[in-house]
């Protein structure tokens, strides 16, 4: 099923919207699971849990809360050096267990698995960062995730 989610989001610097797919997980309380990688909606991860209603005006399930995190953690990159091609970037980071969902050439959304050690994609990020390759936003970080700081000089 299809859910809406509305925010302001701050790479846009707008009111916004996005809709995701959810998987049914409760359907007399109204809880889905989301079933893939969003490109901008904040504290939002694939495999959370979250509750929906339908709403008339919308005519859509439109997002109320998130009711359960999955461990997961959403990444949003974005291409910054000419002649990096985004398949080169994303293969780096699936070879580290990492998917990611592509919007247009020059930016992607990457899940980072609970399950996953996230200090080496950060490495990575910050790496590719300092060479001016990518810019990046931990748009969710799970608690999973945060316990790891890492700085350019790491």
């Amino acid at each position: 099923v299809k859910i809406l989610f509305r925010f302001y989001c701050d790479i846009l610097d707008e009111e916004t919207s996005e809709t995701l797919w959810g998987e049914v997980v409760n359907i007399e309380y109204g809880y889905y699971k989301i079933d893939n990688i969003p490109f901008y909606a904040p504290n939002l991860a694939k495999g959370d849990v979250v509750w929906a209603e339908h709403n008339q005006r919308e005519g859509i399930l439109t997002y109320r809360k998130t009711v359960q995190s999955s461990g997961n953690s959403t990444v949003q990159v974005i291409l910054m050096a000419e002649g990096n091609e985004i398949d080169e970037i994303c293969g780096i980071f699936n070879a580290m267990g990492c998917a990611s969902e592509k919007l247009n050439p020059q930016y992607f959304s990457m899940d980072v698995p609970a399950g996953l050690d996230y200090h080496l994609v950060k490495l990575k990020l910050v790496e590719l960062e300092k060479d001016k390759i990518v810019g990046y936003a931990e748009s969710c970080l799970s608690d999973k995730h945060q316990y790891k700081n890492v700085s350019s000089d790491s």
